[in-house]
């Protein structure tokens, strides 16, 4: 889907640290969590709810009170009054979440406030009645856990697919591992400097300790490093599989968002520090059971919506909850894969879901920036078969 008029103000696309499972952020809800972000975003961004004219909440996960999602986060942050879309397509929800608004923006709505957020910890136990069964028993699905083990159209798992895919390409275990220690050391150059690139966007979220105490957490919790030596000696996450627990994603909480406007708007609301231009966005389905190459025709998607090809690309970053998702981007589209997620990914920081997207676009921005300006990239990978893209140009 192609854009003539829809920007993100430069250094208006943001995210939380994100944490590990069952981690500081465990026993926060989502929305509580989305509120507290994103009013300290807004307030550093010295943005009032009046500068807004729409909201588009993205999550994946279920929570407390979610049936109100939209319009509490709404009242929790005081832009009263205010209302949009609720999005939830799993790992692409915040690419649909970013084409909603801009779909809005693009139909006269105004000024767009995207918020995605997700709590993978302490997921709901869902019970669906079946009246009809022994005894009334119902059917019962863990939310996060069964949704991860168990794609329903295929019959298989997400993990299943990544080792289908990676068989399939002849990718080898060795690769997979060369991968997951780039990404790392990549990751861990965004440390440098007291984390100087990640605090260009993370926004510090507060979570409640004991006896009523508030903790801060200000940066990634649970990243795990990756050591050649150690990473060698570990088992196939599956029998027979090429994936380890070093070179797949692990599940976290968090929250991210950004601002979307028309490209006047974006100038005023940037203060002269830029603009992000959403070129394109673009969605793809491939076989069943084989998400990991769904980010290349979805890349291709938004980048043939946006008249440019791979080779007019400055930046890339990816959403690849396992390592082979980046190996085949590469392999097919001729993309190195040090130019790749200069910053870390997912892989490494690890995956709430619905931010996860989102917080991989803000360091595309952050990087563009730095580089002064350039066409950036993001792609991923969604549940099942299904990849989301995005292509933007940051100017001045």
């Amino acid at each position: 889907m192609k854009y003539q008029d829809v920007a993100i103000p430069a250094g208006h696309a943001w995210s939380s640290p994100f944490a590990r499972w069952q981690g500081s952020l465990a026993d926060v809800s989502a929305l509580d969590l989305a509120a507290d972000v994103t009013a300290r975003a807004l307030a550093v961004r010295h943005l009032t709810p009046d500068a807004l004219d729409g909201l588009v909440l993205g999550w994946t996960v279920p929570q407390p009170d979610i049936f109100y999602g939209a319009s509490l986060l709404a009242a929790q942050i005081g832009a009263l009054g205010l209302s949009g879309p609720m999005i939830s397509q799993a790992c692409a929800t915040s690419v649909a979440s970013l084409e909603a608004a801009a779909g809005r923006v693009t139909s006269g709505g105004g000024t767009q406030l995207v918020v995605v957020t997700d709590r993978t910890s302490n997921g709901p136990q869902v019970l669906y009645p079946r009246p009809n069964a022994p005894g009334g028993a119902p059917q019962s699905t863990h939310w996060v856990l069964d949704s991860f083990a168990h794609d329903p159209w295929a019959g298989t798992s997400m993990l299943a697919a990544g080792d289908a895919v990676a068989a399939e390409s002849g990718v080898t275990r060795a690769e997979l591992d060369e991968l997951a220690i780039l990404r790392w050391e990549q990751y861990h150059k965004a440390l440098a400097d007291g984390r100087a690139f990640q605090r260009r966007y993370l926004v510090p979220v507060e979570a409640p300790g004991r006896r009523g105490a508030k903790t801060t957490i200000d940066a990634d919790e649970g990243v795990r490093p990756v050591v050649r030596e150690e990473i060698a000696r570990l088992r196939s996450a599956a029998p027979g599989g090429t994936h380890t627990f070093a070179t797949q994603t692990h599940p976290a909480d968090g929250c991210a968002g950004a601002i979307v406007t028309s490209v006047a708007q974006a100038r005023e609301l940037s203060g002269g520090e830029g603009v992000v231009h959403i070129l394109a966005t673009g969605m793809a389905r491939v076989g069943r059971s084989r998400m990991p190459e769904a980010p290349v025709p979805a890349a291709l998607a938004a980048l043939n919506d946006a008249g440019l090809s791979i080779d007019q690309v400055d930046a890339v970053t990816t959403h690849n909850p396992f390592a082979v998702n980046d190996v085949y981007f590469s392999r097919k589209l001729g993309f190195p894969l040090e130019r790749m997620n200069s910053y870390g990914c997912s892989l490494i920081f690890g995956h709430p879901q619905a931010p996860t997207g989102l917080r991989s676009i803000a360091e595309l921005i952050e990087e563009l920036r730095l580089r002064g300006g350039g066409i950036g990239l993001f792609t991923g990978c969604a549940a099942g078969d299904t990849g989301a893209a995005i292509v933007v140009r940051v100017t001045d």
